[in-house]
């Protein structure tokens, strides 16, 4: 249609249409908004038109308006007639961002930046989105989802489902696979993790709701000892919630956020969520390091590449406080262009160990991921990019010191690496992933107890001390393959080998009493959890090594 053509069409419509509804309606309508009968006609003259009343000035102005708006469009649209037809921009409240913020909330989602006025009531430019500026789907521990499906302005849905096969080498026959958090039976299809949930979102208010089933909401909870100090059973009221928390968004800067509940722990870089990493089995500085924090957390943003976020959290991947002291933390995030990202997370002064008055913990957890080749037309190899993650931290107090032995205690440290380096093949659709690390823990303090006769992080068991100087060293290496064929979707083949200094994994023998002399068997335990049973010691060996088979989901 011409330009002429759709002015016509445009002017008639709109006058047509106002006039024929609006002005009846306002013509019924008195000062005060009651309907009335309508006045009786009167007879127009003919001799001269009737003057324009000042609403029907306004619509007529309103009407050419429009006219030259549809006139700039089409010129502009002439000029560009030979590139494709420019998609519609969602508000910001409605827009996923997965390319500029991490899904497991590593970042969170900002909401919608106010349009600002100076004194002198001119409009300010919108401040850009943080990370808004390029797409960070490559880095490992952020979702690869470029869009969600159904989102609104109101709601941004999230579902997730992680279904695996694990095969151990050993061959427990128990099944069970001890020392890792993400990889728990052999030989079985399991879900892992099954979420439902989403974002909301509306004038500036903040809530997001993700829940666990699967093996996640009993495994992630029995690494927790904090619900042994006093009642109500935290760890059963939080197990089917992996993340819940609501807050406000504050347009200041380019945005802060405050936000309360439970959320994903930054510290480690790989997600909780396997489907935004490069690897299922993450090395040991990720898989041994919290997955969640309970607390009160502060985002502040000032300007699009920086993030700084204080915490005031319960304690060290605990629903509840340990002893008398909560932990307080901080995240500083920097992505200075599309292929950079800097993470550095602190964490200290929390008293974490169950029972043991005055044992402080330190820790810093610090990650640079950088994009080293990016070539998106190439029907090979398109991309390439590495993570380094290194750890240290201490406990001291409580008989232990930090770093060296003393006449307070043997020292009780962390220090650990990891280091993963990720291809992309055919377009993203085909990805490989080489890496692994080491890490040497003195205390064993962040080391994951072998489930023997059911030990928790609570109940310890003799099987596996965790005394004041136990040794403990581990390394792993790990062996990729991601096929992509849509963006919600991941199949996942990986080899994995791990050792340890120690007699640390499942073996033969497996980790569960077959008999039970002392007291009746529940639920595979034999007596207490971790107890020791007479006459059954669990197979532990130094070395494992697994394959794991998954289909990974996300909307």
């Amino acid at each position: 249609m011409h330009v002429l053509g759709q002015k016509g069409v445009v002017s008639l419509v709109l006058v047509a249409g106002f006039y024929g509804s609006t002005i009846p309606a306002f013509a019924s309508t008195d000062a005060n908004g009651k309907s009335e009968p309508p006045a009786k006609r009167v007879a127009a003259k003919v001799d001269a038109p009737a003057p324009l009343t000042e609403r029907e000035r306004w619509l007529l102005d309103r009407v050419e308006e429009l006219e030259k708006r549809i006139a700039d469009l089409e010129s502009k649209g002439n000029a560009t007639s030979s590139a494709t037809e420019p998609s519609v921009a969602l508000p910001s409240s409605a827009k996923a961002t997965p390319s500029a913020v991490a899904a497991n909330d590593r970042v969170a989602v900002v909401g919608p930046q106010a349009t600002e006025k100076d004194t002198s009531g001119a409009t300010k430019a919108e401040k850009a989105d943080p990370f808004a500026f390029a797409d960070f789907t490559w880095l490992d521990g952020n979702s690869r989802t470029k869009d969600t499906p159904y989102a609104t302005s109101f709601f941004t849905p999230e579902i997730r489902a992680d279904v695996d096969y694990n095969y151990s080498f050993s061959h427990p026959k128990d099944d069970t696979i001890g020392g890792s958090s993400e990889v728990f039976r052999h030989g079985e299809v399991q879900v892992t993790q099954l979420g439902v949930g989403g974002d909301m979102h509306y004038d500036n208010v903040r809530a997001r709701l993700m829940t666990q089933f699967g093996l996640y909401s009993q495994t992630t909870p029995r690494n927790d000892a904090s619900p042994a100090r006093g009642q109500w059973n935290l760890d059963n009221a939080y197990r089917y919630i992996s993340e819940g928390y609501g807050g406000y968004h504050f347009n200041a800067l380019h945005g802060i956020n405050v936000d309360a509940g439970i959320f994903m722990s930054y510290i480690g870089l790989f997600s909780y969520y396997q489907f935004d990493n490069w690897a299922y089995q993450p090395s040991y500085v990720s898989s041994n390091t919290p997955w969640f924090f309970n607390g009160v957390r502060v985002q502040i943003f000032p300007t699009e590449h920086l993030k700084v976020e204080p915490w005031f959290i319960n304690g060290w991947q605990s629903y509840g406080r340990f002893n008398g002291r909560p932990g307080l933390g901080v995240q500083i995030l920097w992505r200075p262009n599309g292929w950079l990202s800097v993470l550095g997370n602190q964490y200290a002064l929390g008293e974490e160990a169950l029972g043991v008055q005055g044992r402080v913990r330190y820790h810093s957890d610090d990650s640079i991921e950088i994009k080293y080749f990016d070539k998106p037309g190439n029907s090979g190899l398109d991309k390439m990019a590495f993570s380094l993650t290194g750890d240290i931290g201490c406990e001291h107090g409580g008989g232990v010191s930090c770093y060296t032995d003393s006449a307070k205690g043997p020292k009780q440290d962390f220090l650990g690496f990891m280091f993963y380096n990720r291809f992309w093949f055919h377009h993203d659709r085909y990805g490989l992933t080489l890496g692994g690390g080491k890490i040497n823990n003195p205390g064993r303090y962040l080391v994951l107890l072998p489930p023997i006769n059911g030990a928790t992080a609570a109940s310890g068991t003799p099987y596996f001390t965790e005394n004041p100087g136990d040794p403990f060293k581990a390394w792993d290496a790990s062996g990729t393959f991601d096929y992509m064929p849509s963006q919600y979707i991941t199949f996942r083949g990986e080899f994995n080998h791990r050792a340890a200094n120690v007699p640390y994994f499942s073996g033969p023998g497996g980790v569960t009493p077959t008999s039970c002399p002392t007291a009746p068997v529940v639920e595979n335990i034999c007596g207490s959890p971790g107890a020791l049973v007479p006459g059954f010691a669990p197979e532990l060996k130094k070395i494992e090594n697994r394959i794991n088979l998954s289909i990974l989901v996300k909307f």
